[in-house]
């Protein structure tokens, strides 16, 4: 059922369970019309979805997990990096009220230091060239202490701040903040979101450890390309390019 609770800046609906909120939106859409803006915000997750196939861990009512729809008919497909980027900024900087120490690891998982604390996962469907709609699901570890899966460097904002914290107040500051970089996406400030996005960035100055399919090797960022595309330039001053899961970066413990 959805509802407009005061507080809340979108159309909600609230699950106890289910097995992925993108699943669930996702077929909700396909039965009925569905207002853009409209998210789904479950306290557990029998099977969330990460990038690739991978799942994502969180522990009952401890952590934000929701999905929400747009319909950004005006954005073609060869610019849709530019959603990733607007969900990531406004996420990013919603954990930035809390504490310091926040970036965007490209392609839009949200780190504090070495550490993953958001994904971002972000399906479109498209009509000719355009995107007809868009669903994106998010995890933030918000209260949960102890992580179980093998991944290696999960923090949630209670880890770093020694206090727990409000999940609905959370959740209704990110979508107010994915509102408002939305409506700029729509009135054209593609560039000064792509300034954003580059300042926000993981690793953004200096060199660092990488490895791709030839080995391990130290480069700099150098930029992003509008379609998302990462371009490193390593000590020898050659740019390297890459698309999603091309690349590793190399944590620190």
């Amino acid at each position: 059922m959805i509802t407009y609770p005061d507080t809340f800046p979108v159309p909600l609906i609230h699950l106890e369970e289910t097995d992925s909120t993108i699943n669930y939106l996702q077929a909700l859409c396909k039965r009925q019309e569905v207002e853009e803006f409209t998210t789904v915000v479950a306290d557990y997750q029998s099977a969330g979805r990460g990038q690739k196939g991978n799942s994502w861990e969180a522990e009952a009512d401890k952590n934000l997990l929701f999905s929400f729809v747009l319909y950004p008919t005006f954005l073609e497909a060869n610019r849709q990096f530019l959603l990733s980027q607007v969900i990531s900024l406004a996420i990013k900087e919603e954990l930035e009220s809390y504490a310091d120490g926040f970036s965007i690891k490209w392609p839009n998982d949200i780190y504090w230091r070495e550490k993953k604390i958001c994904g971002i996962l972000i399906e479109n469907d498209l009509t000719g060239r355009f995107i007809s709609q868009s669903i994106a699901g998010v995890g933030i570890n918000i209260n949960q202490e102890r992580f179980l899966s093998p991944a290696p460097n999960p923090v949630s904002l209670r880890m770093i701040t020694r206090r727990e914290h409000g999940i609905q107040a959370i959740a209704e500051s990110v979508m107010k903040r994915i509102v408002d970089y939305y409506a700029a996406l729509r009135s054209g400030k593609e560039s000064f979101i792509a300034e954003r996005y580059r300042e926000a960035l993981f690793r953004n100055k200096g060199l660092h450890p990488y490895r791709d399919g030839n080995g391990r090797f130290l480069a700099r960022l150098a930029r992003i390309e509008p379609g998302g595309r990462l371009i490193l330039e390593d000590e020898k001053r050659k740019e390297r390019g890459y698309m999603f899961k091309e690349v590793e970066y190399i944590l620190e413990d």
